[in-house]
């Protein structure tokens, strides 16, 4: 039986692409199967239509100097490479406001492709630097992994997910996850932050083994 894994996460976080593809090879590597559920999360809820230059809402957020920046951004790509994920930086990289992205990742999910869009949006956003708030590059994110855009256009129009999306980030606030990503595993194990595939190997396998000893 697959074990589920639930991951609280934005779409503009970069250590949440990290860290399931860090549990993604850990699943290769272990022959554990697991079924993931996405949970949405803002870390920039207040964050203009246009965004932000990253380095300056990094500085502006955290004090970051643009040495720091470029540390992280160095240690990000390369963690990056060994994963099979691109983060390609630039200097005028921007971070966006994704509470419409997260309504959709909600509405593919009533059509089984949440998981798909989720990926999808990380990939979009790092990958290939695209606005993750405008309407049209997510309507065509949708469309590549084959759903309806029209039906998602709507979807946002109408605001038929915005209750939803704030109660499932609710939910989670009120369960005291502050940061992301935040995994919990069999719905009672939380691990936070991008931990390492050794790490996931392990606690697949223990999680595993308390399985079998409860069959």
């Amino acid at each position: 039986m697959a074990l589920r894994v639930d991951i609280v996460s934005d779409v503009v976080c970069p250590w949440c692409a990290v860290g399931f593809k860090q549990l993604e090879q850990a699943v290769a590597a272990s022959g554990h199967e697991i079924e993931v559920y996405w949970h949405p999360f803002e870390l920039n809820p207040q964050m203009v239509p246009e965004g932000q230059n990253l380095r300056e809402h990094l500085a502006e957020k955290y004090g970051s100097t643009k040495e720091q920046s470029d540390e992280v951004r160095g240690k990000l790509k390369e963690l990056g490479n060994d994963l099979g994920f691109a983060f390609n930086f630039k200097d005028d990289s921007r971070i966006f406001n994704t509470f419409n992205a997260h309504q959709l990742i909600h509405w593919a999910g009533e059509q089984g492709k949440a998981h798909d869009l989720k990926l999808a949006l990380l990939t979009a956003y790092f990958s290939d630097g695209k606005d993750v708030s405008d309407t049209e590059v997510l309507l065509g994110e949708v469309a590549r992994i084959g759903l309806d855009a029209d039906q998602a256009r709507e979807a946002i129009e109408s605001g038929e997910f915005t209750d939803m999306v704030r109660s499932k980030q609710e939910f989670w606030h009120s369960r005291g996850i502050n940061s992301v990503p935040s995994m919990i595993f069999d719905s009672k194990h939380l691990v936070p932050g991008a931990q390492g595939t050794e790490t996931y190997i392990s606690i697949l396998q223990q999680l595993a083994g308390q399985s079998a000893d409860k069959g």
